[in-house]
């Protein structure tokens, strides 16, 4: 079995809110990864006394210890039972109903002698390479699929200079209508304080003899094919395979430092939080 993995601030002046862990049960049998990327909040009060890092270090660390000692238990059923008893750590200090209260976006994948299962909520992605070397992304489309309106905004952000009032207060407006949008019917779903989101995880399972390889990645490391367009979904997790995690993390920094105002490829945020996980199994 071969595991690599490789995590890194878009900041080196901020922490990294991205959480990766990968673990094998004592009893050496199959194992279980799980990926978070932390959804950063926008200035101001998000009515939680804690930073994204302490949140995605308990519900990953729950959601790890819970994947690998009930197996009896789906991985729908896992991150419910994480994101409860992470909730429970400060219900009684923060504002759990506000609707930026502390969330990631998830992957976890688990693995036995038969079977790989997987989810995935929200913009993270898994790669499932097939022996013959084929690449299916499990994905969650809903944050792609936002009403035409909402897409119109995003596109009239990305269109005026960064640095302008201009740009700010247009980025303010559509701030407010994706968060209109967030953990809504109608809308897209990450990891806060609601287990009911665990159904709404886009999940499945593989038989372990149809896979090679999973590679997990954080929005910032898919950007490398996602934003940036270096390569296929397969052409990243060959990199990743021949190269290994930081390999790929490094072509997302070079792509991001030869784009620094995002004029050629706009996002979010010049620089991203980035994970990678790759395992062989």
């Amino acid at each position: 079995m071969r595991i690599e993995l490789a995590t890194e601030p878009g900041d080196p002046q901020r922490p990294n809110e991205d959480y990766a862990s990968v673990a094998l049960p004592a009893s050496g049998q199959g194992g279980a990864l799980v990926l978070l990327d932390g959804v950063t909040p926008p200035e101001g009060d998000y009515g939680c006394v804690h930073p994204v890092p302490w949140f995605t270090a308990r519900l990953g660390g729950a959601m790890l210890e819970l994947s690998v000692s009930h197996r009896d238990m789906t991985l729908p059923e896992v991150l419910a039972a994480a994101i409860s008893r992470t909730a429970d750590i400060h219900r009684a200090t923060c504002d759990l109903s506000h609707p930026r209260t502390p969330q990631a976006t998830v992957v976890a994948a688990r693995w036995s002698g038969d079977t790989v299962e997987h989810l995935v909520l929200s913009d993270s992605v898994l790669l499932l390479e097939r022996p013959d070397g084929s690449v299916h992304p499990v994905l969650d489309p809903r944050l792609d699929e936002m009403p035409p309106a909402v897409r119109e905004r995003r596109a009239a952000v990305r269109a005026l200079p960064r640095g302008s009032a201009e740009r700010a207060a247009a980025a303010r407006k559509y701030v407010r209508a994706v968060e209109a949008l967030r953990n809504a019917e109608g809308g897209f779903f990450t990891a806060a304080a609601d287990p009911a989101v665990a159904a709404r995880a886009v999940s499945g399972s593989t038989p372990r003899s149809g896979l090679r390889s999973l590679t997990a990645l954080s929005d910032g490391a898919s950007r490398w094919a996602e934003v940036f367009h270096e390569g296929s979904w397969a052409d990243c997790v060959a990199l990743v395979a021949a190269q290994g995690p930081q390999a790929l993390i490094d072509r997302v920094r070079a792509s991001e430092a030869a784009d620094p105002e995002g004029a050629a490829y706009p996002r979010g945020k010049a620089r991203d939080d980035a994970a990678v996980i790759f395992v062989a199994p």
